[in-house]
């Protein structure tokens, strides 16, 4: 099978050009592609006869989009456009990479996730317009399906475990880290893996959502990480309210793999993804045994602003 990344150079890209390495992959990053470039864009992928075209090219950092809202609408919702136009017109199966912050992220009740069948109401710019880009790519590619992620880290970052990690090896005064937010850590292997079993369900379409199970805050992520790592710096929490950003962050992120679960798909504990991703990026031998019980706790205010 033949299949066309779109962002393929980033974090996510990497890892789906290894773990789908028995595929063919086309790499449609820029320069060479442009999704703002609808024809060019459009003329390429006719020429590279993709079988599955997987879009994750989008602009990421929430308080960028805040600030540069037209560009955001342009990459986010047209980019998501143009592609969908140039994978309908060559044929090909389009797997379009969203977010969890379509939702307001403010449930109504305790514990709480978000399913694929709730009504998405953004409260920032980011996503609004990965929202816009989902419906223009329903709107072109009925057919296509919208996989929702989030808190995503991989190899090479840049990402939140990644950050922490080298903070975390410093000496310094406690690091503070926002527990008032909650969500589910995902790894882009997870995703990968998750992309591979939809690869072979041909005729699932729509919301799909894919992060790890279970939830947790920044504040308990960093320090099962810490755990993982053997990291001794302290970590102490703090409130959202204490590094304020021009975006506003999530209280809940987490997402409900309703479609993945009937499918009979589980994706793995967040602890589980944690632990191998450890392993293999920090060469440490991790210990999956963890002594973790906190499900639900919070987010780090100073968290890098990657989001799919």
């Amino acid at each position: 099978m033949k299949i066309l990344v779109t962002g393929g150079k980033g974090m996510l890209g990497r890892t789906l050009q290894h773990e789908l390495a028995d595929h063919e992959i086309v790499v449609a990053d820029l320069p060479e592609w442009d999704i703002l470039d609808a024809d060019a864009f459009t003329a390429k992928a006719a020429a590279a006869k993709p079988d599955v075209v997987v879009h994750c090219a989008a602009m990421t950092r929430v308080d960028d989009c805040e600030e540069k809202r037209d560009l955001a609408f342009r990459l986010n919702e047209e980019g998501s456009r143009n592609v969908a136009v140039a994978a309908s017109a060559c044929g090909a199966r389009l797997i379009a990479i969203s977010t969890d912050y379509v939702f307001s992220g403010e449930p109504p009740s305790e514990p709480w996730a978000w399913g694929e069948t709730d009504i998405p109401r953004p409260r920032t710019v980011y996503g609004a317009s990965k929202l816009a880009g989902e419906r223009m790519v329903q709107m072109v590619l009925p057919e296509a399906v919208i996989m929702r992620i989030a808190w995503l880290y991989g190899p090479g970052g840049p990402s939140f475990v990644h950050t922490m990690a080298r903070l975390g090896a410093q000496d310094g005064d406690p690091l503070k880290v926002v527990d008032d937010q909650v969500g589910n850590p995902t790894s882009t292997k997870a995703v990968a893996d998750a992309i591979r079993f939809l690869l072979g369900k041909p005729d699932v379409s729509g919301v799909v959502h894919a992060t790890c199970e279970g939830q947790v805050s920044w504040c308990g992520f960093a320090k099962e990480l810490f755990r993982l790592l053997g990291l001794k710096r302290e970590i102490v929490p703090c409130t959202t309210a204490e590094f304020p950003r021009p975006a506003p962050r999530p209280r809940n992120s987490a997402l409900r793999k309703s479609v993945l679960n009937l499918l009979g798909y589980r994706t793995p504990p967040w602890q589980d993804a944690l632990a191998d991703f450890v392993r293999g990026e920090f060469g440490v031998s991790a210990d999956r045994s963890s002594s973790f019980e906190t499900p639900m706790v919070g987010v780090l205010a100073t968290a890098p602003q990657l989001r799919p």
